[in-house]
């Protein structure tokens, strides 16, 4: 049990500045996120994967990839945000209309 905690804590060391960082460069996460429930869903994610291999991810591509999951994450929730008439526009932009 000791071993599962150890890895939570590492996982935690390695992505809390990573999803800080993050957050400092770009103003929609600010906005649309909380910053300690995205660091509790990537530890959660990203503890599916052994030890070995997230230590062998390396730094600016693990940052990547949060990156990546924190834009869909941010996103995602924003057509919920929109209004009929929003809605309306966006259908016929992302249709070409």
């Amino acid at each position: 049990m000791q071993e599962v905690s150890n890895y939570t804590q590492e996982l935690i060391d390695r992505i809390s500045p990573i999803v800080e960082k993050l957050f400092k460069t770009n103003s929609l996460y600010l906005v649309k996120l909380k910053r300690g429930e995205m660091i509790e869903m990537l530890v959660e994610l990203f503890g599916q994967f052994t030890p070995e291999e997230i230590r062998a991810i390396k730094d600016d591509d693990l940052t990547k990839r949060i990156d990546s999951i924190l834009v869909l994450d941010a996103i995602s929730g924003t057509l919920n945000d929109l209004t009929p008439e929003q809605i309306k526009m966006f259908d016929e932009a992302v249709e070409g209309r």
